[in-house]
């Protein structure tokens, strides 16, 4: 069972340590009988006195930073102030965690955290693109890239803003347990099943100026049917709509264009496949829309950095341990 940490301090965004809570902290169906340890850490307050979460809310627990150290994951939900410096105790905490293995993750101003520990030094990092200039002015050694949803380093993952926190949650769901339940897991929060951490996190128009202007049965239609050639017109002819006002409305949607939206639908499927199936290369390729397994090969390790037969045998093998 992994155990994750979840970091409380005095002032935390209430939304932002929300979310982690909420996906990790509750038994629902379909999820391992393995689920994640969750312990939410209090840091830098005074141990009678619970911690403000936001303008309204306390945080009670008993977890503070022998149980943050010991930790597999320790994710730091949010900044109560940008401009300042976290506790010093946290930030020791955290190094100790990173120092024993622990995979560390932000979201959203959590990346002022581990910003401060010196962990993000010579990397790219994300945040909510509201901050992106001060995380970048205040701490130049870091990249920052105020556009995508989240950059996964292995050892250290930055998210962006508010419901991309969502996002994080799910791909660290799908790091730890499988596509297969992460796609679960996603129908129960009503959430997308898979956003590559690559795509656009702030959209010039966020929702649709009519109700019926939904992509939301496109995208369903098509997903249901990866397996068969899918162009930009048979997208088009199912919006009712001409190729090019299709292209700007998923961009405006989406923030990707359709091609690439597909094309990271299908390695997210044929990931799927792999984790749950004993089919063989060829076949997952066929059945994820990729055609012949040269094809799947070529795009897959491209995004995951493995062939698939490599992250199949690693994926089971880690699932066994």
């Amino acid at each position: 069972m992994p155990s994750l940490a979840v970091v409380v301090t005095d002032g935390i965004p209430f939304f932002e340590l929300a979310i982690p809570c909420h996906v990790f902290g509750f038994d629902r169906i379909q999820t391992p009988p393995d689920w994640y340890d969750l312990r939410v850490c209090a840091i830098g307050t005074d141990s009678t006195e619970p911690a403000r979460t936001g303008p309204w809310f306390h945080t009670h627990t008993p977890y503070g930073a022998e149980e943050l150290v010991t930790s597999d994951t320790v994710l730091v939900p949010g900044s109560a102030d940008v401009h300042g410096d976290p506790p010093d105790e946290l930030v020791a905490a955290l190094l100790a965690a990173h120092r024993r293995g622990a995979r560390l993750v932000s979201l959203c101003s959590g990346a002022f955290t581990l910003a401060a520990t010196g962990l993000l030094d010579g990397r790219t990092a994300a945040t909510h693109w509201m901050y992106a200039a001060l995380l970048a002015e205040r701490y130049p050694a870091i990249t920052v890239d105020p556009s995508v949803l989240y950059i996964d380093h292995g050892d250290v993952l930055t998210g962006a803003g508010s419901t991309a926190g969502i996002d994080v949650c799910l791909h660290l769901v799908r790091e730890d347990f499988g596509a297969e339940t992460a796609n679960s897991l996603a129908r129960q929060l009503v959430a997308p099943a898979h956003r590559p951490g690559g795509q656009a996190q702030y959209i010039e128009t966020p929702l649709p100026e009519r109700r019926d202007d939904s992509l939301a049965p496109v995208l369903q239609w098509a997903a249901e049917r990866l397996h068969r050639p899918l162009t930009v017109a048979d997208l088009a002819r199912q919006a009712h709509t001409s190729p090019r006002t299709l292209v700007r409305r998923f961009h405006a949607a989406t923030g990707t264009t359709p091609l690439r939206w597909l094309q990271a639908q299908r390695i997210a499927r044929a990931r799927e496949l792999l984790e749950s199936t004993d089919l063989p290369v060829d076949r997952v390729a066929e059945l994820a829309g990729l055609g012949a397994a040269a094809n799947l090969r070529r795009h897959f390790t491209r995004v995951l950095g493995v062939p698939p037969v490599d992250y199949r045998r690693s994926y089971r093998a880690a699932r066994v341990g």
